[in-house]
């Protein structure tokens, strides 16, 4: 950690420059299973209850504003709603023991091998949904991450044993197959086509609580997770207020027509009406990958950047001690390329501006991102830079994201 001491010592305008990358969109990413400032929506505790039952009834159902069909909800829920099966999960885990029992005076008592550490069995469950007839279920790589053992329920009382095909922790999806008959499967959606204020239903198991059913609407579509308040992870999630809870991790978000929109992901501790769900289309397309080769590649490039203000070239240009000189006001600064990296390897330098990405002009660092994220590894990108005055064009072939940064 640094002395704060030391960083008072530190340039005014390199100051300014490691404050702004502590909240720059980074290419290399670092993956955390829980949201600084929230928590994800899955339900680590023991299962509290077996019963299976449904929130909404159609004969219950309250008035729905704007002259919609009262049984617009029930009819989605009856439909779909056998394809939203319960995850549970568990794994045994090896507690440390503090070193002093298994000194000299210890081992008199306990025998020649000390004591010997304790096993705990963790359990915990989620939500998913069938997106196949062959048993292809959709779920947060976070409800089965560490699993020794999945279990599938079905609304109809019936059990499988999962296998897990595959997970990916950058966008906290997973794959888990379970073999079976007449399995029922739930249609998919367009999240591209997504606008704030269109229906969403939430399917899942709050906190044990099979097959609860919550309206509401998109929030809003887009939120980084930087937006709401967590580590940097490859998903522009979806916003909704329909009630999102411990539990729900893993289950679907649904339009009016019954269609997977989004998968539930994350809630904000202490915010209600905050519930966020990763898109359906970036669900799917991790989802296939991991199904067929078990993993999912992320293209990266080993920068780290932030947007360019006239502020912040002011706070650069004033100071004799970044190396470089800033002569735009628009574009992404490269702050830091990472060793041995896909950029470093192209030639991009701290202190380049990234102005324009396979010929799209780029403002912001998520857009750069992006574009990546849109590429294959090993596909030629076209970078054009402004260094010291002079337009530069490099090009750059992403890899793919490190594992070791996912420890």
């Amino acid at each position: 950690m640094e002395n704060p001491q030391d960083q008072d010592r530190q340039p005014k305008a390199k100051r300014g420059i490691n404050k702004a990358a502590t909240y720059l969109s980074l290419m290399l990413l670092g993956s955390g299973m829980t949201l600084a400032g929230g928590y994800l929506a899955s339900h680590q505790a023991q299962l509290q209850s077996e019963a299976s039952s449904i929130a909404v009834s159609p004969a219950k159902a309250a008035p729905l504003p704007g002259g919609t069909d009262n049984n617009l909800i029930p009819n989605v829920v009856r439909n779909v709603g056998p394809a939203v099966v319960r995850i549970d999960s568990s794994r045994t885990v090896t507690s440390q023991l503090p070193n002093e029992l298994n000194d000299p005076f210890f081992r008199q008592f306990f025998g020649s091998r000390g004591v010997a550490p304790e096993k705990q069995v963790q359990r915990g469950t989620g939500s998913g949904f069938i997106i196949s007839n062959d048993g292809r279920i959709i779920t947060n790589a976070h409800v089965v991450a560490g699993a020794d053992t999945v279990t599938v329920r079905l609304k109809d009382g019936r059990s499988f044993k999962g296998k897990v095909l595959g997970k990916d922790e950058l966008t906290d999806v997973a794959v888990v197959k379970i073999q079976g008959d007449n399995l029922p499967s739930i249609p998919l959606g367009n999240s591209d086509a997504l606008q704030p204020g269109q229906w969403a239903i939430a399917i899942g198991n709050p906190l044990g609580l099979d097959n609860t059913v919550t309206a509401g609407i998109i929030s809003a579509t887009g939120r980084s997770s930087r937006d709401i308040g967590g580590p940097e992870r490859r998903v522009e999630y979806i916003q909704t207020d329909a009630a999102i809870n411990p539990g729900n991790s893993g289950g679907p978000l649904l339009n009016e027509r019954g269609e997977v929109i989004g998968m539930n992901t994350a809630i904000i501790q202490g915010a209600n009406g905050l519930g966020f769900a990763v898109p359906i289309n970036t669900a799917q397309k991790v989802a296939t990958q991991l199904a067929a080769t078990g993993s999912f590649q992320h293209p990266y490039l080993g920068v780290q950047m932030i947007g360019l203000t006239p502020e912040l070239r002011q706070e650069i240009n004033s100071s004799p001690n970044t190396g470089f000189k800033i002569d735009t006001d628009r574009g992404v600064l490269v702050a830091k390329v990472l060793p041995n990296s896909p950029a470093a390897q192209a030639g991009v330098r701290a202190g380049d501006v990234i102005e324009k990405l396979n010929g799209q002009a780029v403002t912001d660092a998520g857009s750069v991102q992006k574009a990546v994220e849109n590429t294959q590894v090993g596909t030629e990108v076209n970078i054009q830079v402004r260094r010291n005055g002079q337009n530069v064009n490099l090009a750059v072939r992403p890899g793919a994201f490190p594992a070791a940064q996912l420890q």
